[in-house]
């Protein structure tokens, strides 16, 4: 069986998403969370996070597009851990007003990291 690709869940009443256990090792227990590119979530493995990404926003001190994204990616962006009973993290409120997100959600695997959208 390959990677788990796509997943939809409802949140809970704490605005809580409970992540596939298949996805838990991926994920390895830290997520970082950000604005995507549109009005949707990027969800990203910690690790990732970490290795490509802060990697990619560092580039030309004076490269305006590299400052943007540096803007659009940490805006927001928050650090969350996997809860050891059922594997949940917790969508803070500004990050659901911006995807538009109500209860019900999709995510789809874009390379490295997910994208989470109402559904």
């Amino acid at each position: 069986m390959g990677p788990m690709d796509y997943f939809e869940r409802r949140l809970d009443t704490k605005n809580r998403l409970t992540i596939p256990t298949a996805l838990h090792e991926e994920f390895g227990g830290e997520v970082v969370i950000t604005r995507g590119f549109g009005q949707y979530l990027h969800v990203y493995p910690k690790k990732i996070w970490d290795q490509e990404m802060e990697q990619a926003l560092r580039g030309d001190i004076l490269d305006e597009r590299i400052a943007d994204l540096n803007v659009k990616f940490r805006t927001g962006r928050v650090e969350a851990k996997l809860d050891s009973k059922q594997g949940r993290i917790t969508l803070e409120p500004h990050h659901l007003a911006y995807a538009g997100i109500g209860r019900d959600i999709v995510a789809v695997r874009a390379g490295r990291y997910f994208r989470i959208t109402a559904k």
